[in-house]
């Protein structure tokens, strides 16, 4: 499966911070955004990561990761023009997919959880449709709310209903087998100009192969599209780091658990990093995997 992160738009929610800068560089606790939507991607086991975003932000990503090989990853960037939607993320990466399945996150969303990556992993093979992933809400009026039947099987999708169906928020992580391609391709833009993804997932819901898994009790599902939320996030990040003595969303942490590099690789990743925090917990990590 290939990975896309969406590092789009324009922040305009968050202006002035992201007037000169990319709202998925910005800080989340010690880190930069946008290491939570790839770790995501890593913990599935993906390696091949497609980031789009801006043309004028998208060297400043390049700065900042790379080609990602220091993380056993394959990163490569495209520039999206005008933010026209997040289901153009799979125009733009067409030559990316190829012919197999594809994983899209958003780069704004955080997610944390006990065994996050078992989750991944299991609905990251032979992904026949589409898989979302639901969250509950208490609000889910302000949400694309998907419904379910008994086994899983999403049977409707409404964008921020009055009345809704349920409380389960389609979250920004979404799997899909290479007919998503044609099926962006074919959509017309919304009231607002827009590719819109819950038209592509719609697609798959009237095709019955579009299912809904819920990351319920002891998950967190994070947004930061505004000063409030992207405050929020990071003092969530850094309770949980602090009380826990772990660090969510450790690029190097994740590629060495993942197998992605080896024990030497990450010290001297954290070594070059040796005058902050996080960089002196990327160099204990290390140290504790060489025994």
């Amino acid at each position: 499966m290939k990975g896309i992160v969406l590092a789009g738009g324009r922040g305009t929610r968050l202006h002035p911070i992201t007037v000169a800068v990319s709202k998925q560089l910005l800080p989340v606790s010690d880190k930069p955004m946008i290491y939570y939507p790839i770790s995501v991607l890593m913990l599935a086991g993906i390696r091949d990561i497609l980031l789009i975003s801006s043309p004028d932000q998208v060297p400043n990503f390049v700065r900042l990761l790379g080609d990602g090989a220091q993380f056993g990853l394959n990163i490569t960037y495209a520039a999206q023009e005008s933010p026209d939607g997040i289901a153009q993320a799979f125009l733009l990466g067409a030559d990316h997919i190829g012919g197999g399945p594809a994983a899209l996150i958003l780069g704004d969303n955080i997610f944390h959880g006990p065994s996050f990556s078992d989750v991944l992993e299991e609905n990251v093979r032979d992904v026949s449709g589409c898989v979302l992933f639901g969250y509950p809400v208490s609000d889910p009026g302000r949400y694309g709310v998907g419904e379910t039947d008994a086994s899983g099987r999403l049977i409707s999708i409404e964008e921020k209903p009055e009345k809704p169906r349920s409380n389960r928020a389609v979250t920004g992580l979404y799997f899909y087998d290479n007919d998503v391609i044609d099926i962006a391709k074919n959509l017309k833009p919304s009231g607002r100009g827009e590719l819109e993804i819950t038209d592509v997932n719609l697609a798959y819901v009237r095709q019955g192969r579009a299912r809904l898994v819920d990351l319920g009790r002891g998950f967190a599902w994070l947004d930061t599209g505004t000063p409030e939320a992207l405050l929020q996030a990071g003092q969530y990040v850094q309770t949980i780091e602090l009380r826990q003595g772990v660090r969510i969303a450790c690029l190097e942490e994740v590629a060495l658990r993942m197998g992605f590099i080896d024990a030497e690789q990450c010290h001297r990743l954290g070594a070059a990093q040796a005058q902050s925090g996080y960089g002196q917990y990327v160099m204990n990590i290390a140290s504790s995997f060489r025994g």
